[in-house]
């Protein structure tokens, strides 16, 4: 790599230092090795599920000890819009209105979605907002083909000289629309964590990761609904805000491994992904940190059902938590017998799904405590997992890690080596999904914060192909925040029912029922 003063300060100007950026072309070079699933996470081998019962005992406990914990939800939310309107994107670039009736456009199979669209139209929430600029722009509208009021309307809403929301975070986007208002999904997440995320002064702690350049738009949002909701659900709210950092950014390499550049020659660097914000996590500090995507959530009449089962998810964290610093405080105070160790190896496996070394009972006791001790002594996660109805994205697999033994994951597709039989039959085994529910416990038995950076798989990331100004380049992924970012971390996965997960990933899943106050007639 021939390295310019222009590269240099670049580099320097993100945090970022040469031998990082060489690092990573050297990680293209050798590529990042596959995971080896050994089997899919199940019920009863690797999931639980919660009987009602239970449920309500969870429920009960996290309930209980609101007065002394410190919580906060987590929101990833600054990606664009643009992926959510595809199909209304690729609509604008190939329908000519005035060689092709509309009907007949529509009944292209590759038209489905558009076919979808134009059915529920009236049925979205920014409907009435679009029209009303349309009207205004083209007076005899309604005078119009149908072919081409469509494409006026898709225009006026995704273009920079109309609304613009091709160019919108996803949080800003109206998703909802009730009798008296329509909601943005960041108006939401506000609703849904007053259910659960309060505590007893009646405060709600939200933290959103954005886009620098949306936060006026994020803040005005909130200036301008937050009035009617702190009244609605009798909560004051906190919200605070962050970037991805700059450093890190990773650097990316044409089909030869060797540094893009962009037309101007400068060195071409992309966002590592969503597993950078483990930086972005590690800043909070509190004892209960609720993690959920910006487009995964509901109209208001079904937000009961979906606190209830974050409080059955914290609930268990809080049990979890209790055992393990039980547990270390003990062997703090004293070696525990060989009963005492029995019953923490049997902890481990049957409620942490921590698998043991063959050996294990071959170690002295020393070496048996050092070794509980490490598996106990790290942040918690309990999260949650719907029935896999075929959703793009990451599930619970068990895996074999570098030192053979098996660990239960959350991973990617891009992980996995479909080429190989055997690993394509187990992806498709998978019965559950991760829908991104994560309850997370990030200090230690003592009460001091851990640092998250030190439980990253630095081995877990992804390389990817994308393209840039009609040029083919490599994109390497950062471990991902609930996949490597997490790896080492104590993973416990309980089943929820599919109504709590509810992504909108395009512009037609608005139309489904946990989007709609009134459902179609």
């Amino acid at each position: 790599m021939n390295i310019t003063d222009k590269d240099i300060k670049l580099i320097k100007s993100k945090g970022l230092t040469i031998d990082k950026v060489l690092s990573q072309i050297e990680i293209f070079k050798t590529e990042i090795p596959f995971v080896s699933l050994r089997s899919a996470a199940t019920l009863d081998n690797g999931i639980l599920k919660i009987s009602e019962h239970y449920q309500t005992e969870l429920i009960k406990l996290y309930e209980s000890r609101l007065e002394n914990l410190d919580t906060i939800k987590f929101v990833p939310a600054s990606g664009a819009a643009t992926r959510m309107f595809k199909d209304l994107f690729r609509f604008l670039d190939n329908y000519n209105f005035e060689k092709e009736s509309l009907n007949s456009y529509t009944n292209h199979e590759k038209a489905n979605a558009i076919r979808l669209f134009l059915i529920g139209l009236e049925k979205f929430p920014f409907y009435e907002t679009v029209m009303k600029k349309v009207k205004s722009a083209y007076p005899k509208f309604e005078s119009l083909s149908e072919g081409r009021q469509l494409y006026i309307f898709v225009e006026m809403m995704l273009k920079e000289k109309g609304l613009n929301f091709g160019d919108f975070p996803k949080g800003l986007l109206p998703f909802h629309k009730y009798s008296d208002s329509v909601s943005t999904s960041f108006e939401e997440h506000l609703y849904e964590a007053a259910g659960y995320n309060k505590n007893l002064d009646g405060e709600s702690k939200l933290h959103f990761t954005i886009s620098k350049n949306h936060l006026e738009g994020f803040k005005e949002e909130f200036e301008r609904i937050k009035k009617k909701v702190e009244e609605k659900t009798n909560t004051k709210f906190d919200i605070t805000y962050s970037f991805q950092k700059p450093e890190t950014d990773t650097i990316a390499v044409d089909e030869d491994n060797e540094p893009f550049r962009k037309e101007d020659g400068s060195l071409f660097f992309r966002p590592g992904g969503h597993g950078a914000l483990i930086e972005n996590l590690n800043d909070l500090d509190a004892d209960i940190i609720y993690i959920k995507n910006i487009d995964n959530v509901v109209v208001r009449k079904y937000q009961d059902e979906v606190s209830g089962y974050k409080k059955v998810l914290a609930g268990k964290l809080i049990e979890i938590q209790d055992e393990v610093f039980r547990i270390l405080n003990a062997i703090d105070q004293q070696q525990p017998t060989e009963a005492e160790l029995k019953d923490i190896k049997k902890f481990l496996v049957q409620q942490l799904n921590v698998t043991l070394p063959l050996d294990f009972d071959k170690f002295s006791d020393q070496y048996k405590i050092e070794f509980l001790r490490s598996s106990l002594n790290r942040p918690i996660r309990v999260c949650g997992m719907v029935i896999n109805e075929g959703e793009p994205g990451g599930g619970p697999f068990w895996i074999k890690n570098e030192n053979g033994r098996l660990v239960l994951q959350i991973i990617e597709s891009p992980q996995i080596d479909k080429a190989d039989r055997r690993q394509e039959e187990i992806l498709n085994s998978a019965t559950h999904f991760n829908p991104v529910d994560l309850i997370c416990g990030v200090r230690d038995y003592h009460g001091n914060k851990f640092n998250l950076l030190d439980f990253v798989d630095p081995d877990a990331g992804f390389i990817t192909q994308k393209t840039l100004n009609g040029k083919v380049l490599k994109a390497l992924e950062l471990p991902g925040l609930w996949n490597g970012a997490m790896s080492n971390w104590i993973s416990v996965f309980i089943e929820v029912p599919l109504t709590t997960f509810n992504p909108v990933k395009t512009v037609n899943d608005l139309l489904k029922s946990a989007h709609q106050v009134k459902l179609f007639s």
